[in-house]
């Protein structure tokens, strides 16, 4: 399972229009879904950004998530939702969403397990030191992952710090996936995301 999260902020160009051709190939790499984390939007911007970014990613296999706003989720025809730790319910959200509606969340540690009830997977970090975050920010390391995914009865995605370089070793920990800012945000070029989602891919292989 392998995941983008968006954050303009951190592209070479802040514009709706670069983070759609983000989009545009990280799903034409092939991508599983693609979460919109674009948090100083406005609601109707966001909607906006979520409906086109549905468009792109049409006819490949990448869903389109938003972070948290299930409201916004459900208005733009997104697939699913990335629940923060601190949000609402997986089975709350699950009462009201249309059939096949992919719920992630988000988790910090093995005791936040018990609010994942009802969500397709969680989406637990930040593993490696990332550059979103400020320096010197906690990380829960690759022995805390390793002890999560041993006691997860859903599939646990890493994210934070994670690129072509560390994969393998999450995998090793008993990861479902990655997810990644970074690594899709950088401005590479299409061949050049295909090739590092393709290694992604072969570290979960093996």
């Amino acid at each position: 399972m392998i995941g983008f999260v968006t954050d303009r902020r951190r592209g070479a160009d802040p514009s709706p229009a670069w983070l759609l051709e983000r989009i545009r190939a990280a799903a034409a790499a092939g991508v599983d879904w693609i979460q919109i984390r674009e948090r100083d939007l406005c609601d109707r911007d966001l909607v906006a950004l979520v409906r086109v970014a549905t468009d792109v990613v049409r006819g490949t296999a990448a869903r389109i998530l938003v972070n948290d706003r299930v409201d916004i989720a459900l208005a733009a025809g997104a697939a699913g939702v990335q629940l923060r730790a601190d949000s609402v319910d997986a089975a709350r959200v699950r009462a009201v969403a249309p059939r096949g509606f992919l719920i992630g969340c988000s988790i910090h540690a093995g005791a936040d397990l018990a609010r994942a009830g009802g969500c397709d997977f969680v989406l637990f970090g930040t593993v490696f030191p990332s550059a979103g975050k400020a320096p010197g920010h906690p990380t829960a390391g690759v022995d805390a992952l390793r002890a999560l995914c041993a006691i997860a009865r859903v599939p646990v995605v890493a994210i934070g710090g994670i690129d072509e370089t560390n994969a393998r070793e999450v995998a090793g920990a008993g990861a479902a996936g990655v997810a990644a800012v970074g690594m899709f945000m950088a401005d590479r070029s299409p061949a050049e995301v295909a090739s590092a989602v393709r290694t992604l891919r072969e570290a979960f292989a093996s």
